[in-house]
């Protein structure tokens, strides 16, 4: 299927002086044979870049896309390298190597962030960032150069150095989800409760007790009230670690 390239801005950020190609080759292990998708996957929707009908040009569509592609190529790793997991087990494995905290770690490993193109002060960025761009980048390496460069993009700086299956499988995404199907099946009552923070921080902290039975399992603060739960499901899970299992 022939692909119409298009000139995606009419006020773009500046990489005239080739440091962006260099870079973004560097990142990729090959160089771009179509520079704008590498920079509209560095473009942050703050930059107000349009393409020539108006739409807004950010990394927001190739990370939608590059999710796709990683899923899938992950989903043919895990099916070939498996082949005694389950349909449930593979759906597991894979959320286990796409997670949102994986991917914010290879951002971060590859140094994203260092040419992505922002009005916005990058320390008031979130975590996120990191594995929306790295998404992002893999969708730009699809539209460049095909599947099979996307595919070993993704083997080079995923499969091979971080997947290792036996440590994958005792990995936990989400230890409140954990905690919440434990208490289920052992029906137990729960409730994460947030409380009065009186810490001096000038940044905004939510305060989050856990009580199972009614009684306070583990405490956490965080700069939000779904990061707090999430901390103190995990001080909880330690806490009750000889009675739960995780279920792979």
């Amino acid at each position: 299927m022939k692909r119409i390239i298009r000139k995606i801005f009419n006020s773009r950020p500046s990489y005239e002086d080739g440091n962006f190609f260099i870079k973004v080759s560097d990142i990729i292990g090959y160089k771009p044979q179509n520079i704008s998708y590498f920079e509209e996957a560095f473009t942050h929707r703050s930059i107000n870049a349009k393409d020539e009908k108006g739409n807004t040009v950010s990394y927001e569509r190739l990370e939608f896309l590059g999710d796709a592609m990683l899923s899938a190529i992950i989903a043919e790793y895990l099916f070939n390298e498996v082949p005694h997991g389950n349909e449930g087990y593979l759906t597991k494995m894979r959320s286990k190597v796409v997670s949102r905290e994986h991917l914010n770690e290879l951002g971060k490993d590859l140094e994203l962030l260092t040419i992505l193109k922002s009005k916005m002060n990058k320390e008031n960025f979130g975590d996120n960032i990191y594995g929306n761009v790295f998404e992002a980048l893999v969708g730009a390496i699809f539209l460049d150069k095909g599947y099979a460069a996307c595919e070993k993009f993704v083997y080079d700086s995923v499969i091979i150095p971080y997947i290792d299956i036996e440590r994958l499988e005792g990995y936990i995404i989400s230890y409140k989800s954990l905690l919440i199907e434990w208490c289920q099946k052992q029906k137990k009552n729960f409730k994460y409760q947030v409380y009065e923070d009186t810490g001096n921080d000038d940044t905004k902290h939510f305060a989050v007790k856990l009580r199972i039975d009614n009684k306070v399992i583990a405490k956490a603060r965080a700069t939000s009230k779904k990061k707090a739960e999430e901390k103190a499901s995990k001080r909880a899970f330690f806490a009750l670690q000889d009675k739960i299992k995780p279920k792979h």
